[in-house]
């Protein structure tokens, strides 16, 4: 059975930093687009950074210089590494991975299309 399992969030004060990880079984996730969405109280879900299959990376603007996304193929873990946080920053982070059969994968790693296959959530909160 795939299973993604997100770890690491917890609460941190402005300008601090978290990694948060997603831990892959069931599969060999080190081929396939991943990505980080968050979803804040009363906000719509979007997503934070993806990474292709080739780990070329995308982010969201507001993240764009405090936030990186990496992987490590052989744990086949995912990574966010997350600097500089901000109060709008708090949300549930989510790990996702593939991108639906047809899809140009281009549009899951910049989060025009959803990905399929999701962790249950880490909780960041971020104090002023």
């Amino acid at each position: 059975q795939v299973q993604l399992v997100e770890s690491g969030g917890g609460l941190v004060q402005a300008g601090g930093s978290l990694r948060l990880s997603c831990a892959a079984s069931g599969r060999d996730f080190s081929s396939n687009v991943m990505g980080w969405y968050r979803q804040a109280p009363g906000k719509e879900r979007e997503l934070v950074a993806g990474i292709s299959r080739n780990d070329n990376s995308y982010y969201e603007d507001s993240v764009k210089g405090r936030f990186t996304i990496s992987r490590d193929k052989l744990k086949n873990t995912l990574y966010l590494q997350m600097n500089s946080l901000k109060s709008e920053d708090t949300a549930m982070y989510y790990c996702a991975s593939n991108c639906p059969d047809g899809t140009n994968s281009v549009m899951c790693v910049m989060g025009v299309v959803d990905m399929t296959c999701w962790g249950k959530g880490t909780l960041v909160t971020v104090s002023s």
